[in-house]
């Protein structure tokens, strides 16, 4: 494999995470409008006269975004013509370069005409998507799987059960964080894990009822990933990719629960948010490969047949 394919694609991949972290970054600092009604331009001007910071932030997004962009039109191209031969290489490649665009116009369009809190959350989740299409072409070119000896992996179809339910499960986890972000509904609970206010009961508004949906939703997978693992550990020690991957997978869920206790205990930390942010996309890119093993063991089973 040509060197220079493993570099541009660990780039590309580590420029897919930036992408998304910086968009946790403006919605978490309230840069959305950093740059007006203007896009692709900042306030109608390629560099703005007046910067404040909102600018900064919103601006060094878009630049990113643009960069990366590039980067991973070159690497589509350049795989393409290079693992082409690996079935799952031009699928990854459509699927990563199609969420990109998605999401640079969810972008311009909310910038431009301005969308519901529910429509902007989906904006991370299709970044996420986008990004974790990145790290599964970028793990074809290392061969990863090969190095691991994936070709010889059987996974039950209890695991494979478990495996894609947690995964689309994952997503709407997602998404339900990221509408907390959006309508401002982070800090409307301020215990945890219970949401008291004081007094005891239901959520009293909407936004409460947001909050604790998404830790009910957070709390179920931390259980459901704690289960896989068990499994895991006990039917697949022989198997060290399933092993060692979901016990990965359990400490990214471990942390990412303690980040968002801590988010709630440290009135929105930004460092701690962006890490509550960093984790979940992890996480989601690891489940994501496990994906991509288990068309791989459907494969060895029909061989084995």
């Amino acid at each position: 494999m040509h060197r220079g394919l493993r570099w541009l694609a660990t780039l590309t991949s580590l420029g897919m995470l930036f992408v998304l972290i910086g968009g946790a970054l403006v919605t978490k600092t309230g840069s959305e409008m950093g740059c007006g009604r203007s896009w692709p331009l900042c306030h109608g001007q390629v560099i703005p006269s007046h910067i404040k910071i909102e600018t900064v932030i919103e601006l060094a997004h878009r630049l990113v975004s643009g960069g990366v962009g590039i980067l991973l039109l070159i690497l589509s191209i350049w795989a393409w013509k290079t693992i082409g031969h690996k079935r799952e290489t031009k699928f990854l490649v459509i699927l990563s370069l199609f969420f990109l665009i998605l999401q640079a116009l969810v972008g311009a369009a909310a910038v431009v005409w301005g969308q519901s809190d529910f429509v902007l959350a989906l904006h991370f989740g299709i970044s996420l998507i986008s990004f974790a299409s990145v790290f599964l072409l970028t793990l074809l070119i290392f061969e990863v799987d090969q190095k691991f000896d994936a070709s010889s992996i059987i996974i039950d179809k209890r695991m494979k059960f478990h495996t894609i339910a947690v995964t689309i499960y994952s997503y709407m986890v997602v998404y339900t964080g990221a509408l907390v972000r959006h309508t401002h509904s982070s800090l409307v609970c301020r215990d945890w894990p219970f949401c008291l206010n004081d007094s005891i009961g239901l959520p009293t508004n909407l936004h409460q009822w947001i909050q604790m949906g998404h830790r009910l939703a957070a709390g179920i997978i931390f259980l459901w990933i704690a289960y896989i693992t068990y499994l895991s550990i006990k039917h697949y020690k022989d198997q060290v990719v399933i092993y060692r991957g979901w016990i990965i997978a359990f400490i990214l869920v471990c942390l990412q629960v303690i980040a968002g206790a801590l988010v709630i205990f440290t009135r929105l930390n930004l460092y701690i948010a962006l890490a509550h942010a960093l984790f979940i996309s992890c996480l989601f890119g690891l489940l994501s490969y496990f994906i991509l093993l288990i068309g791989r063991s459907n494969s060895n089973s029909k061989q084995t047949k």
